[in-house]
């Protein structure tokens, strides 16, 4: 992983202190410090600076596991079309970090010849941590299951638990930043551990490990990448609905749906 300049004291104080921290389950503190790293890459609104001006009480009212479109330090959303495209929900309802982050990775795959299935599944990787950041591996791969490829949505699913084990014979070594952040001794949940040997023993394992590695390369705080370079990408590898994203009847359009307006009471 890339040298990342974070300061632990600073993080651990947003998650309620050292005693917090320490009460935390491991995936759950790993899942924060992604989150975290993420949402450095974004540019802080004057909205955003405002709050952080303020008492922690007054300004941290909602579920930290809530995805950007449900955070109210957001800046008003722009409008999208009728019929809504994946280009257009990267415009107008991804956050700025994770945008950077998901091109950031997908550019790395591309320029590196990887195949295209690896660059599609990167670009859209951590595109869920908009709706929700627990467990997202999961959430991911079932937003984007019925658009594309099983093998694509397969990798998104398992990449999540495959980031903390090694596997030198592909060059993904474990991340020192995470002994820095959670000791030598962080042990991955159970549920993480049994994800990963299975997705070790599946024949698709490299769909899953490849979004490891380029993942590594997604976190440059000097680095913009368009989504340009990706539009005929998608167009061979994301299904768009004719309806428009949210309004297909797919099993994962009331996703959509909810980050399209997410200021809908029922």
């Amino acid at each position: 992983m890339q040298d990342f300049d974070l300061d632990r004291r600073v993080f651990f104080a947003k998650l309620g202190g050292a005693a917090a921290v320490a009460a935390m389950a491991p995936e759950a503190l790993a899942e924060a410090l992604e989150h975290e790293m993420i949402d450095q890459l974004g540019m802080i609104t004057q909205a955003d600076s405002q709050q952080q001006n303020q008492p922690r009480e007054s300004r941290e009212h909602f579920r930290k596991g809530v995805g950007h479109v449900f955070d109210d330090r957001m800046q008003k959303f722009k409008d999208l079309p009728d019929k809504p495209t994946l280009a257009d929900f990267f415009e107008c309802r991804f956050s700025r970090s994770t945008q950077r982050h998901c091109l950031q990775s997908a550019h790395h795959a591309l320029t590196t010849d990887q195949p295209e299935r690896t660059v599609m599944a990167c670009l859209v990787h951590d595109i869920v941590l908009n709706l929700a950041k627990p467990d997202h591996g999961w959430w991911g791969a079932q937003l984007i299951e019925p658009y594309v490829d099983e093998r694509i949505s397969w990798g998104i699913r398992y990449h999540q638990a495959l980031r903390f084990y090694p596997d030198d014979e592909v060059g993904y070594e474990y991340p020192e930043f995470y002994n820095r952040i959670f000791g030598k001794d962080y042990v991955p949940e159970p549920y993480i551990a049994e994800a990963h040997q299975f997705a070790r023993n599946h024949k698709w394992y490299m769909e899953a490990r490849l979004i490891t590695l380029n993942d590594e390369y997604g976190f440059n705080r000097n680095m913009e990448v368009s989504i340009a370079p990706f539009e005929d990408i998608i167009g061979r590898n994301f299904k768009q609905p004719k309806e428009g994203l949210g309004y297909d009847n797919s099993p994962s359009a009331h996703m959509w749906r909810t980050m399209i307006d997410p200021n809908r009471t029922l």
